[in-house]
Formats: structure tokens, C-alpha cells, sequence
């Protein structure tokens, strides 16, 4: 019987990673991490969209709010940027632990650029058990004519210092 779960809200990032390629890693604080996705063509506001999404290791909480470019010959070594950053927050059945166990997970974000039901779903028959879905819900906020900007600019790009991440991942 999954654990029930009291209506939580927790703190989301969306970071802009240009490292080998550029990419958006889309993280939700969990269980004391952040749990995190890399999202190749980013998210979308556009419930038609269906972005791949790949899960990644987990990095720790003060991470959310890291922004630098990462040294060559370190792991995802490029210009790091947050993209987008809020709270978001789950229903009352079942805790979000149990809910990403079972391959689905529904929440609302609450950001500056993302708003409004989301969901998260693994697929059935991915390669490595790490390959999941993000998508808009049809809701209020829903936008068929949206568009992904980048915040990585030329004046963001020259804003930035050269550091490390304050975790290891691999």
C-alpha cells in the first residue's frame, strides 16, 4: 500500500547547460536532493510538446542555485545558467517518491517562465530505465504558440566566473 502524502511544496530549478551539447537540466528538490532530468530541446509550455527527458544523478540541494561556468576537463565542464527557478508543489495521494517509483509523476510549478500542471512519465520501453516524458497539462496556462528563449546571452555569458559546482556527480 503506497504511503499517502500531505500536499508538499518544494523548490524547482531549471538550469541552461551548454556543455557538450546545450541542454536544460530540470530539477525538483526531493528527499533532501535535487532529483534531475536532462532535457535536450528544454521544456515547453505547449501541452502538444512531449520533451525527452533523462534522468541524471542526483545533486545535492545547494546546488539549486548555482550558476558559473564549469572548468574544462570537469564533468558537464561549459556555461551554466538559471533558466527558470519556483516552488511546485503535488496532489494528496501518493508521496512523490512512490509516484517516480511507478513511471508517472503529476505536480504544479510555480516559476517565473513554467507555470501550471506538469507531468513526468517514464517510458515503458526506454533503453536504460532512465528515458521519461515531460509535458504541459491543458490548463490555464497551457500556450500552443510558445517558444524557448535562452538566457545564455552574450552580457550573461561575460557575467559569469569561471567555478566549480559545489558537488561531484559523474
Amino acid at each position: 500500500m503506497p504511503k499517502p502524502a500531505t500536499k508538499s511544496v518544494q523548490r524547482f530549478v531549471i538550469h541552461e547547460h551548454k556543455a557538450t551539447r546545450l541542454h536544460y537540466d530540470f530539477r525538483l528538490e526531493m528527499g533532501g536532493v535535487l532529483r534531475s532530468w536532462a532535457v535536450p530541446k528544454g521544456p515547453s509550455m505547449n501541452p502538444a510538446d512531449k520533451q525527452l527527458a533523462v534522468m541524471v544523478a542526483d545533486h545535492p540541494v545547494d546546488y539549486i542555485d548555482f550558476e558559473g561556468i564549469i572548468p574544462e576537463g570537469s564533468y558537464g565542464a561549459g556555461p551554466v545558467v538559471v533558466w527558470d527557478e519556483g516552488t511546485y508543489e503535488t496532489g494528496e495521494s501518493t508521496s512523490p517518491e512512490v509516484q517516480l517509483e511507478e513511471g508517472k509523476f503529476a505536480f504544479i510549478l510555480k516559476g517565473q517562465k513554467l507555470k501550471g500542471g506538469f507531468t513526468l512519465a517514464r517510458f515503458a520501453r526506454g533503453e536504460t530505465g532512465k528515458e521519461w516524458l515531460l509535458m504541459k497539462k491543458r490548463d490555464q496556462y497551457a500556450d500552443p504558440t510558445w517558444t524557448l528563449r535562452s538566457e545564455l546571452t552574450p552580457i550573461r555569458l561575460k557575467a559569469l566566473a569561471v567555478k566549480s559546482p559545489p558537488c561531484e556527480t559523474s
